[in-house]
């Protein structure tokens, strides 16, 4: 399957712009799933303690790789650092605690998850954590940022970087950072394009992920409001429109518009068809019209926001 990577600074090494996202990915099936992924030919894989599935993540790569489908090294693998671990003495154990439950010697990528800090909770209370407990305790982020920075010198993860931080928070972290972060991980579909935020991450020399690619379709199931009452950017109109003149779908005129603005992009589905269809997405381009129609649709609908469903307003 043809391919395209951005390049991630400091150090040089390569992201692919399509990787498969395990969100949501039920733990009986993690493992098939992400075994058939790796088959059909994505190599970024995007985790997180959070997620609750990263044994099973590890239980797919492993057989990945036994079975000679893919080497450790053809694979780019994140994950995420979470909000009760943002304590300098507990980043360690949570990232110990990941590579263990992934099954790997190294990672990719480690990410802040969230620019929010709650109270830690030992890991044989519960673990993972998750929203369980909203009681925060507020650590400063160079804390934090300081004790990524040594995973990246004890050799443990190649690239270190930020998820959901708004461009004064990363330009916080960039102005002290001995290591600067190489990821931007941030909300990205048509609906909410973040663009000024991506021109700057990127001028700073950050590349991006972009996540919930295909917007209200991931939010529906958990009762989000917003997704529920928003027109499916499947049925979008123009979207459509477009999706009919390449004769793609409408999920793949979605993912194309991101990966042409090097946005590296990380849809998921349980569905081999649908799997194989959103890696179909580097053999046609879309005009600088059709981009521009997309960029149009920006409302901007925001549906992961810890201020509706946590009561914290990172992005008031």
């Amino acid at each position: 399957m043809a391919t395209q990577s951005l390049i991630l600074q400091p150090g040089g090494h390569k992201m692919p712009l399509l990787g498969f996202g395990t969100w949501k990915v039920d733990k009986n099936s993690t493992a098939d799933v992400v075994y058939k992924a790796i088959e059909a030919g994505y190599r970024l894989l995007d985790c997180a303690c959070d997620y609750g599935n990263e044994v099973q993540v590890g239980q797919g790569i492993k057989r990945a790789i036994e079975s000679g489908l893919v080497t450790r090294e053809e694979l780019f693998i994140t994950s995420k650092l979470w909000n009760t671990y943002h304590h300098k003495e507990h980043v360690p154990q949570a990232f110990a605690r990941t590579l263990s439950d992934l099954g790997l010697e190294y990672l990719d990528l480690y990410l802040i998850h969230f620019p929010i800090s709650l109270k830690y909770v030992p890991m044989e209370e519960r673990y993972p954590p998750e929203w369980g407990n909203m009681e925060q305790d507020p650590v400063p982020v160079h804390e934090t940022w300081a004790a990524m920075e040594e995973l990246v010198l004890g050799g443990k993860v190649r690239n270190i970087g930020v998820s959901n931080f708004s461009a004064i928070l990363l330009m916080d972290v960039l102005s002290y950072a001995r290591v600067k972060p190489a990821v931007l991980h941030i909300e990205v579909h048509p609906y909410l394009n973040n663009a000024d935020l991506i021109k700057f991450a990127q001028s700073q020399g950050l590349q991006i992920t972009g996540y919930s690619n295909f917007g209200p379709a991931s939010y529906v199931e958990l009762g989000n409001t917003s997704a529920q009452t928003a027109v499916p950017l499947f049925k979008e109109e123009r979207i459509v429109k477009i999706a009919g003149h390449h004769n793609k779908t409408p999920a793949q005129v979605i993912l194309r518009w991101l990966v042409q603005n090097k946005v590296a992009v990380i849809p998921k589905s349980n569905d081999p068809a649908r799997v194989a269809q959103n890696a179909d997405i580097f053999d046609f381009e879309l005009s600088q019209d059709e981009m521009t129609t997309v960029d149009g649709m920006n409302i901007p609908l925001r549906l992961n926001d810890p201020g509706v469903y946590a009561n914290i307003p990172i992005y008031a």
